[in-house]
């Protein structure tokens, strides 16, 4: 699949078959995260992979709980959300096979920013090799308190930057326009 094709196709899929994600395609995907440009080339990421869909309900309903506790103030944007995290049947994970999250490492003033650029790789070579993703930023509170840093071994320095789900796509899902860019000024 050509760079282009990529872009234009990838969209973010919430509907997956219930096939697993093999570990050498998961392998692949991380590489091409490692690809991505860096500050300096400090390469400030570390990845969690999860492919136990059991342990992938238990912490959407443990990160959906925490979100309605600690997230939502009066004035969160989150609030909109309320009815949809409340709702015991529904995954914050959509029920994906594989949930891969970048860690950026306190190595770099640019570390969010240079797990941002692995996302992206990872996303598009995930679209590129058929599989489907999505970034829940619903994950990301959660994944960052301590004590679940503590639980998968990731250190409470590290911050959860893109809880990225992956998995075979159920359904193809229909090309939308996107929006020409806003240019401010052009000299």
């Amino acid at each position: 699949m050509d760079l282009f094709d990529a872009m234009k196709g990838r969209r973010s899929i919430r509907n997956y078959r219930e096939a697993s994600v093999e570990k050498e395609t998961v392998n692949q995907l991380l590489h091409a995260a490692t690809l991505a440009p860096s500050a300096m080339n400090s390469q400030p990421w570390a990845f969690t992979i999860i492919q136990n869909t059991a342990l992938l309900k238990k912490l959407s309903d443990q990160a959906k709980s925490y979100l309605i506790d600690h997230c939502m103030t009066q004035d969160s944007p989150l609030n909109k959300y309320h009815s949809i995290l409340s709702k015991s049947d529904f995954n914050i994970f959509y029920n994906a096979s594989t949930l891969i999250t970048i860690y950026a490492k306190p190595i770099s003033p640019h570390a969010l920013e240079d797990c941002c650029l692995a996302a992206q790789n990872l996303m598009l070579s995930a679209h590129a090799l058929g599989l489907g993703s999505c970034w829940i930023g619903f994950a990301s509170p959660f994944l960052n308190k301590v004590e679940t840093k503590k639980e998968f071994g990731v250190p409470e320095s590290y911050k959860a930057v893109a809880p990225i789900i992956l998995g075979y796509p159920h359904d193809t899902i229909a090309l939308k326009d996107k929006k020409p860019p806003e240019i401010i000024n052009w000299q």
